[in-house]
């Protein structure tokens, strides 16, 4: 598994290892002893898939200490522009976004670390993303700012894309101006 770091420090393009033959291919999707190589968080305790239709627009998602937590997030079919968002005071790069575009052809996964906000936006209907999570969901946690505050060009390339379909709790999100973090910056994890 080879993993390249990103322009936010602790995040990380991980190329997954594909295994094809006559009768498809198999894939790995996580292996804590790459990650660790790394210095990245391993103790997954839960995962979640995600199905969105094309024109879904999810995020900014985290959640907030003492509950926070290390995302890993693979794209399974489909595929979604992904987004993330360091919201760590003291951070090299706080406040700052990057997004990249995740494909279900493509075996490739990014880790968020603890205090960097994810969400995405789905390119194609059928859009499954796959999410590993260093915590259980604390529903007294569950915080995010607004997508469309974040920075991030959510449709670049597409073409006919009307107004994002988002859910309410996302779409009532704080922006990003109106957000104090909880978060500080310590070490690249």
């Amino acid at each position: 598994m080879e993993a390249v770091a990103l322009e936010i420090p602790g995040c990380y393009l991980l190329r997954l290892p594909r295994f094809p033959d006559a009768r498809g291919e198999f894939r790995k999707l996580l292996h804590a002893p790459s990650l660790a190589t790394h210095g990245l968080e391993t103790a997954f305790t839960e995962s979640y898939l995600s199905v969105s239709h094309r024109g879904v627009l999810r995020g900014m998602h985290f959640q907030t200490p003492p509950s926070d937590h290390a995302k890993l997030v693979t794209c399974l079919s489909g595929r979604a522009r992904d987004g993330l968002l360091d919201l760590r005071r003291g951070s090299p790069t706080f406040l700052r976004s990057l997004s990249l575009m995740l494909d279900g052809d493509e075996p490739q996964a990014v880790y968020v670390p603890r205090g960097v906000a994810h969400g995405f936006a789905a390119h194609r209907d059928g859009t499954a993303l796959l999410y590993y999570t260093t915590s259980v969901h604390d529903p007294l946690r569950d915080a995010g700012v607004h997508p469309e505050s974040a920075g991030i060009d959510w449709w670049a390339g597409e073409v006919g894309m009307g107004e994002p379909l988002m859910s309410p709790r996302d779409a009532a999100l704080p922006a990003l101006k109106n957000f104090t973090t909880p978060f500080t910056y310590t070490v690249a994890r």
